[in-house]
């Protein structure tokens, strides 16, 4: 589902300072985004540093730079796992190259920039059905819920909100999710952004 690509998408950003063999990556999962830090619309950026040796092994993972102490122990348990095609040692390629990467936590990387105006017009109507068989603990994690909190994320309101003015607008919504919900089962034709509190809506 869509929402779900929305809140585990992060961007491996292009490797750096690899000098030899060409890195070709053959399994490298991505860090998979903290839940608690997604649904408070935390997003970040990690600076990990490692080493590729010649079997394509990856090992002496540090993090240089960290956002948030989650983030990073989330990359640092995708990178245990990457490998790369291995390469025959020779007098230009090392047994080992060292690698910066930086990986960036965002919740909006698969979500238009204009998100908002299809919130505007999402009907109850369509929250209750993608709800249907959604335990009561997983609504919080439902599309139009996931996509608000993308949108506030997004770089306009990074750059134009102060992230303590952000983060406290998704945590009344967050509390609220069970209301919301309740009250677009019963009124099936009202707007998903009515049920919104003030200073959200006037962001949409």
């Amino acid at each position: 589902m869509r929402w779900i690509v929305a809140l585990l998408l992060v961007l491996v950003g292009g490797v750096v300072q690899a000098a030899g063999a060409l890195l070709i990556p053959e399994d490298n999962p991505r860090p998979i985004y903290p839940l608690a830090l997604s649904r408070a619309g935390i997003t970040g950026e990690v600076k990990a540093r490692f080493i590729v040796r010649a079997d394509g092994s990856v090992s002496e993972i540090s993090i240089l730079k960290s956002d948030h102490p989650d983030l990073a122990e989330a990359v640092r348990v995708a990178l245990v796992q990457w490998r790369f095609k291995p390469w025959a040692v020779e007098e230009d390629k090392p047994e080992k190259q060292e690698v910066v990467a930086p990986i960036v936590f965002r919740l909006d990387l698969d979500q238009p920039i204009h998100v908002n105006q299809q919130l505007k017009v999402l009907r109850c109507r369509t929250v209750n059905e993608n709800l249907a068989n959604i335990a009561e603990y997983s609504w919080i994690d439902s599309a139009a819920f996931a996509q608000t909190r993308a949108y506030l994320t997004n770089v306009f309101h990074k750059t134009q909100l102060p992230d303590a003015q952000r983060l406290a607008m998704i945590a009344k919504m967050n509390r609220q999710v069970g209301t919301f919900v309740r009250a677009c089962r019963e009124t099936p034709t009202r707007k998903f952004i009515s049920l919104l509190p003030a200073e959200i809506r006037e962001l949409l």
